[in-house]
């Protein structure tokens, strides 16, 4: 066992320990080392005959050593003690005493002689561990986030908006999770396929070819197709549904409803004419296809969201029949007809089957999603594939997971080791608590929403950074007191707060739970919204800005960082763990994991700052607190980078 220490000395990566600029961990997180090195001591426990531990349990066992939850206890802590002690029929205390006897941790942590409370096993980062894993991220592009040892590809099925529908509020969850997910996937080293899966063959293309041959407006369409082709849906949608409190509200509606009573079958008919091929309706498919494209791409060029692919409904619609026809051969499938329908009875005779073809022949999602997994197993080979879908698809993407087990997409060998996930989330509510819709009852349109996003912002920004000048007039003042936001860079703030607070705002949610959305509370500069984590980046910006300061010559001088200060070294603590919050991300597709670290580390950043001179300090106390400075703005930058959000230098 190492010597304990405390954070009264000083410490820097100029102590004796090897290579003074060599990474510690050599690429690993302290979190990963340490569990290493907990998996040989309780092999060791195994094989001494303490308790029996098996090859299929070690992983479970190593996964409880955490971080702690409160800093005195030290810095990571193991607890497995408690479950190995109970099985075994012993003191925890005295399992947790056997598995320390074994832990070899080096020149790494410092462990104490004795377990704590009922049998914790507590750690400290040696200072100087620490201190030379910080230079080692300083000089690190990646800021000393390892690439995974095992790549994986994984493609990721997101955004899929409904193409000749205008996106509304609910299509914020899956682009920003998805997108997210992407990004930070990517970043860890894996190679990562996304998929826009478009939904443009469904019903709603009906809706507006019914709509363009009973009502159209020729000219509006010649001046604005997207408009009108959205305009077409609403109102057929309205008269379709023939529900009397939306009809009361729409004359319009109305009037058509009653001279058209039959619209809802007229609309199935015409969508069933464009599935079978008919000239007139496949032309007029084909011809809005470009508008309606064109519209989805610009909302998420806003959104600073693109795609590998954008494979819709229509791409897998040839395949439909072939795929049905291969299931109703597969004995393994138990596909069968039933009332003139083909279903699979995954769950017995009795229980609903899994439609993949209707009575009248038309083919369903099931169906294309089926045929969508087939397609993308055999040209991208994933190791898994997920799904950014709402909560509410959970039993369909159950069957479909099932069957595609069953089936093996043509090749049961490889789908038994895919991972299929359907990535879960809730509904954006009002401040009622509802489902989160306009004054006269409508959904949010997803474009409205981002101008208002970005409207309050400016007005933030504009209330926020006024100030006086020496001769009375008002000025606008960048952080660290820089004056100098034209009303270009005005406007470019306002675009990147005002996204960021919407995606922060949503990511920051644990994405299984509904949320309420609320422009008041993400627009705040306290609190863990994205404005704030901005304003981090900005305030890192300006000491270098103001201190004149080469970041790039910075970090290829640093040698040592000092942590002779609780300050410095919580700060440098929460950096070196960057790639430990971006692995718990992978573990459960939960971008909330990430926001709540930067968050975390905004809020040690900002005791450090508060507390400790930065540019008025003299020497290698300087160049330390400027290092770690740059580190934290560059850690805090990639971050909400990988959330898809962007950063400005003042705010």
């Amino acid at each position: 066992m190492t010597a304990a220490g405390g954070d009264e000395g000083r410490a820097s990566v100029q102590d004796p320990l090897g290579d003074p600029l060599k990474d510690p961990l050599g690429g690993a997180t302290f979190r990963g080392a340490l569990r290493g090195l907990f998996r040989a001591a309780l092999e060791r426990l195994s094989a001494d005959g303490v308790v029996g531990i098996t090859a299929e349990e070690l992983p479970g066992l190593v996964d409880q050593v955490r971080e702690t939850a409160d800093p005195k206890f030290g810095d990571y802590s193991g607890t497995m003690a408690m479950a190995l002690a109970k099985r075994a029929g012993l003191k925890p205390r005295d399992v947790a005493v056997e598995i320390i006897r074994r832990l070899d941790v080096g020149d790494l942590f410092e462990i104490p002689a004795e377990p704590v409370g009922p049998g914790f096993i507590n750690l400290r980062v040696r200072q100087d561990a620490l201190a030379r894993a910080v230079v080692a991220a300083v000089r690190d592009p990646r800021m000393g986030v390892a690439p995974v040892a095992t790549p994986e590809t994984i493609v990721i099925d997101f955004g899929g908006p409904n193409v000749a529908k205008p996106m509304h509020v609910g299509h914020i969850r899956s682009t920003v999770i998805g997108d997210a997910l992407a990004k930070i996937l990517e970043f860890r080293g894996h190679h990562t396929i996304t998929d826009n899966h478009l939904g443009d063959w469904g019903t709603q293309f009906g809706m507006i070819l019914w709509g363009w041959k009973h009502c159209r407006d020729g000219a509006r369409f010649a001046a604005d197709p997207t408009a009108e082709l959205a305009r077409l849906y609403r109102l057929v949608r309205k008269v379709a549904d023939a529900k009397p409190e939306e009809l009361a509200r729409d004359p319009e509606a109305a009037a058509l409803a009653a001279r058209y009573p039959d619209t809802g079958r007229e609309v199935l008919a015409e969508t069933a004419k464009l599935h079978e091929g008919d000239s007139e309706n496949r032309a007029l498919w084909e011809q809005f296809m470009p508008f309606c494209r064109a519209e989805i791409d610009r909302i998420f060029s806003r959104l600073h969201v693109s795609f590998d692919h954008a494979l819709g409904e229509s791409f897998f619609q040839p395949m439909l029949a072939g795929v049905v026809a291969e299931l109703m051969a597969d004995p393994a499938v138990r596909a069968r007809e039933s009332r003139g329908a083909i279903g699979i009875f995954l769950n017995g005779e009795d229980a609903p089957p899994f439609l993949i073809r209707k009575a009248d022949g038309a083919f369903l999602y099931a169906t294309t999603d089926l045929a969508t997994l087939k397609w993308r197993m055999e040209h991208w080979k994933p190791d898994r594939i997920l799904y950014v879908v709402d909560s509410r698809q959970g039993p369909h993407f159950e069957q479909l997971f099932a069957t595609a087990k069953l089936w093996g997409c043509g090749d049961r060998q490889r789908i038994d080791g895919v991972e299929f996930a359907h990535v879960a989330f809730g509904t954006v509510l009002g401040e009622d608590g509802k489902p989160f819709k306009t004054r006269a009852g409508d959904t949010v349109g997803l474009e409205s929403l981002l101008d208002e996003g970005v409207e309050r912002a400016g007005k933030m920004q504009h209330a926020g950074d006024k100030t006086q000048s020496a001769d009375g007039r008002p000025q606008h003042v960048g952080t660290e007191g820089r004056v100098g936001m034209d009303a270009a860079e005005q406007r470019h703030v306002a675009e990147i707060v005002g996204m960021g607070a919407i995606k922060y705002a949503d990511l920051s949610q644990n994405r299984t739970t509904d949320y309420v959305f609320s422009f008041d509370k993400m627009l705040q500069l306290t609190g863990n919204t994205a404005a704030y984590m901005q304003y981090a980046v900005a305030r890192v910006e300006g000491i270098f800005s103001k201190g004149g300061v080469d970041c790039v010559a910075l970090r290829q001088s640093v040698e040592g960082v000092s942590l002779s200060t609780p300050q410095e070294r919580a700060l440098a603590l929460e950096l070196v763990r960057f790639g430990e919050a971006l692995e718990d991300v992978e573990i459960d597709y939960r971008p909330n994991v990430l926001t709540a670290w930067l968050y975390e580390l905004a809020g040690c950043y900002s005791s450090f700052y508060d507390a400790l001179p930065v540019l008025k300090a003299e020497g290698d106390e300087r160049n330390s607190r400027l290092a770690v400075c740059d580190l934290t703005g560059r850690i805090l930058r990639q971050g909400l980078e990988l959330l898809g959000i962007g950063t400005v230098e003042k705010m």
